[in-house]
């Protein structure tokens, strides 16, 4: 059993930065697969950034590739997504979730086993 706990949502700029993290608790944090998903007002939730439980491979969206990175530390059960250079339309919650699929960074929420409440990101225009 693995418990997500989002933190670091909030208001900025068109063009500006904001960094999200997840802490989790819980055992065996080191073995997921963590992803990045986010959900807006009246839209399914989709995909953003996956990386697998070592943290060699990444995954990304097209429409934030080369904009968000996704990380992770094993050593203290944390998983980050930065990201750079926001556009109003990446206004969403985002959630954190965790995966014990063999699939090595999921796209597909559908993999994804534990999740995290979510936290808002507002990008003002």
């Amino acid at each position: 059993q693995v418990q997500l706990v989002e933190s670091g949502g909030g208001l900025v700029q068109a063009g500006g930065s904001l960094r999200v993290s997840c802490a989790a608790s819980g055992s065996n944090f080191g073995s997921y697969a963590m992803g990045w998903f986010r959900q807006a007002p009246g839209t399914e939730r989709q995909f953003v950034a996956a990386i697998t439980w070592n943290g060699e491979r990444t995954n990304y969206a097209d429409s934030v590739k080369g904009r968000f990175t996704i990380s992770r530390g094993n050593a203290k059960n944390t998983v980050s997504l930065q990201m750079n250079s926001l556009k109003a339309e990446d206004t969403a919650v985002y959630y954190c979730a965790a995966s014990v699929s063999r699939v090595s960074a999921p796209m597909t929420s559908g993999l994804y086993n534990y999740w995290g409440q979510g936290t808002q990101v507002t990008v003002s225009s």
